[in-house]
C-alpha cells in the first residue's frame, strides 16, 4: 500500500508539472512507442507463445499490429483532436465566442486482462498518454511472459510518474482500488467490473469498463450459410474462444441447421486441421483454472464435430455443440472458450425473446441476405456493437468507437473515442468588452423582455 501511495504521489507530482499540456511532448513519446514496440516485436510475440500458444502471425494480426495501427493513428490526428473545437454561441449572448478545450483528467489507472494482454493493456495506454494524462497501468498476474516484455518497452520509452507498470494479484488489485485516481479504466469480468465501479464510486471517479457477456450470432434462412461458417470458425476459435466479442453461441433457422453444421466441421478441419491438437498455430487456455471450468462446460453427449483434450498442454479442439437447449450448463454463462453451442429456431420472435431476457451482449452478428430483418434486428435488440455477415472485425477500426452497453459495460474507445474517453472538455464562452448589452439586468424594462422572449424561444 506504501508503495502504490508513492507511486500515486509521484503521477499526480508529474501531471501537475503540466508537462503532458505540450501535444509535441506527448507525440515525442507516442512515437518513440512506436519504435519500441517494431524494435521488440519477436520478445512480445515470443511471451505471447508461451502464455496463450499464439503464432507470430495471429499475435501480430490481433495484438501487435492493431496497437501500432492505433498508435499511427494518434500520432497522425492528435494536433487536430487537440485543438479547441468552436461551437455556435446564441444570440442572446452576443458579442462572444463559444468553444471547448479538451484537457487531460490527470492520473489513469488501467486494469488489463489476460486474454489479449498487449492489445488492451497498450491501446487504452496510448490513448489516455494521447489525451495528455500520466498511467498507472495493472498487468494480469495470469499472463507473466509477455508481462516482461510489456515492461521492458514501457520503461524503454516511459519515465517513472509518466507510465508506471504493476503486477500482481488479486491482492494487488484491493490496494490499488483502496487509492484516488482520476478515472479509470477496466477489462475483464462482470464480476470484478462491479468491485472496480464501487471503489471508483468512493472518490466519485469516473470509470470505463469494458466487459463481456454471451455474444449471440444468428444465421438466418437467407444467409449464404458456407462463408457464415468459415468466418464463424475463425472469430470464434481465434485465441481458443478467450475473446470477449467471439460469438458466443449461434442462433440458427431450423431450415439451414444440418448445412451450417456440415459447414461448420468441413472449416474446423480447413482451418485448424483435422488434429488440431498438433497444429502449432492452434494455441492454449490460459491456465489449469480455466481449462477446468471450460471443461466443465463440455457436454459430451452433444459434441458434433471435436471434442477432445489435451490436459498437459491445456488445449481443448474447437469444439461444435448441437442439440444444445438454453437449460444446458454452456448456456448459463460466458464460454470464454473453444465450445461453440448452436440452438434452433423458427420465428424471429424467438430470437427477441431469448436475447431479450438476457444480459446485453457486448457483441451481436447478424448473418443474413434480408436487409428489412437486419434493420430490425440492428435497431431492436440491445447490444454492444457488432457485425453483419462477418464476426469481431468491428474492433479492428480506429474510426469506430468500440465498447460496451448496460450489463456488458460503459464507455468507449479507439481513435477519436479513445481520445474522448480520457478527455474532460471544458466549455468557454469568451465574452467581448466591447459591448455590454443591457438586457438582462435589473430594473427589467418591458422592451428589452419583449426582445429576449423573441429571441429566447
Amino acid at each position: 500500500m506504501k508503495e502504490i501511495s508513492k507511486i500515486i504521489e509521484s503521477h499526480n507530482d508529474f501531471f501537475k508539472s503540466n508537462k503532458t499540456l505540450d501535444v509535441k511532448f506527448r507525440l515525442k513519446y507516442l512515437k518513440s512507442l512506436h519504435t519500441a514496440i517494431k524494435n521488440n516485436l519477436s520478445e512480445l510475440h515470443e511471451g505471447l507463445k508461451l502464455d496463450l500458444g499464439k503464432s507470430e502471425n495471429e499475435s501480430y494480426m490481433c495484438e501487435t499490429g492493431l496497437v501500432l495501427s492505433e498508435l499511427s493513428h494518434l500520432i497522425k490526428n492528435l494536433r487536430k483532436y487537440t485543438r479547441p473545437q468552436t461551437v455556435k454561441t446564441p444570440i442572446a449572448q452576443f458579442p462572444s465566442k463559444s468553444y471547448r478545450i479538451p484537457c487531460p483528467y490527470g492520473v489513469v489507472l488501467i486494469m488489463n486482462p489476460w486474454n489479449y494482454p498487449f492489445l488492451l493493456s497498450i491501446n487504452p495506454l496510448i490513448e489516455a498518454i494521447a489525451a495528455g494524462n500520466t498511467v498507472i497501468l495493472k498487468l494480469s498476474a495470469y499472463s507473466p511472459n509477455v508481462n516482461k516484455a510489456i515492461i521492458k518497452v514501457l520503461e524503454s520509452v516511459f519515465e517513472s510518474g509518466y507510465v508506471d507498470v504493476i503486477c500482481g494479484n488479486s491482492a494487488v488489485i484491493t490496494d490499488l482500488l483502496q487509492q484516488k485516481y482520476d478515472y479509470i479504466f477496466f477489462t475483464g469480468s462482470k464480476r470484478v467490473g462491479q468491485i472496480v465501479y464501487e471503489s471508483a464510486a468512493k472518490n466519485l471517479t469516473p470509470v470505463s469498463l469494458e466487459l463481456g457477456g454471451k455474444s449471440p450470432c444468428i444465421v438466418d434462412e437467407t444467409a449464404n450459410v458456407p462463408l457464415a461458417a468459415k468466418r464463424i470458425v475463425w472469430g470464434k476459435f481465434l485465441n481458443l474462444g478467450q475473446t470477449c466479442v467471439a460469438p458466443d453461441y449461434i442462433l440458427c433457422h431450423k431450415s439451414v441447421h444440418d448445412q451450417l453444421v456440415a459447414e461448420l466441421k468441413k472449416q474446423i478441419d480447413l482451418q485448424f486441421s483435422t488434429k488440431p491438437l498438433e497444429n502449432d498455430n492452434y494455441g492454449k487456455i490460459i491456465n489449469e483454472k480455466h481449462f477446468n471450468r471450460i471443461i466443465g462446460l463440455l457436454d459430451k453427449q452433444k459434441v458434433a464435430h471435436g471434442g477432445n483434450v489435451d490436459a498437459e498442454r491445456l488445449k481443448i479442439e474447437p469444439t461444435v455443440l448441437d442439440n444444445v437447449t438454453t437449460s444446458d450448463a454452456v448456456m448459463q454463462e460466458e464460454i470464454f472458450g473453444p465450445i461453440l453451442p448452436i440452438l434452433t429456431y423458427e420465428k424471429d420472435e424467438e430470437i427477441y425473446s431469448y436475447v431479450s431476457q438476457n444480459p446485453v451482449p457486448l457483441a451481436l452478428y447478424i448473418f443474413s441476405k434480408d436487409k428489412k430483418r437486419i434493420k430490425k434486428f440492428t435497431a431492436e435488440l440491445s447490444y454492444g456493437g457488432g457485425c453483419i455477415n462477418d464476426v469481431v472485425i468491428h474492433i479492428a477500426s480506429s474510426d469506430l468507437p468500440f465498447g460496451g452497453f448496460k450489463d456488458s459495460g460503459m464507455g468507449a474507445y479507439h481513435g477519436k473515442a479513445g481520445f474522448d474517453t480520457f478527455t474532460h472538455y471544458k466549455s468557454i464562452v469568451n465574452k467581448s468588452n466591447a459591448i455590454d448589452l443591457p438586457m438582462r439586468y435589473q430594473p427589467f424594462k418591458e422592451f428589452y423582455q419583449k426582445l429576449i422572449r423573441k429571441i429566447m424561444k
